[in-house]
């Protein structure tokens, strides 16, 4: 099982600096998600921003969600 988020911080375009449960932070672009149904909704500023950790992942105000693994595979 791959590590799970302890803290999310939005920052500039479209990225997210990750904590994860081993200490790790790292980098997740959001970009490519922002063309793909619901997500598209994360391309208001203010959405984007209300993003929080939630039982090991993130969420957003809307509910949009990812799945912890693909969050911690795909941060650089």
């Amino acid at each position: 099982m791959n590590p799970r988020v302890t803290n999310v911080k939005p920052e500039n375009d479209f990225l997210l600096l990750i904590t994860f449960s081993n200490g790790e932070e790292k980098h997740f672009d959001v970009k490519p998600y922002l063309g793909i149904g619901i997500f598209s909704e994360l391309q208001d500023l203010s959405l984007f921003n209300s993003v929080k950790p939630c039982l090991g992942s993130i969420q957003w105000a809307n509910g949009v969600d990812l799945c912890p693994d693909t969050l911690y595979l795909e941060s650089k």
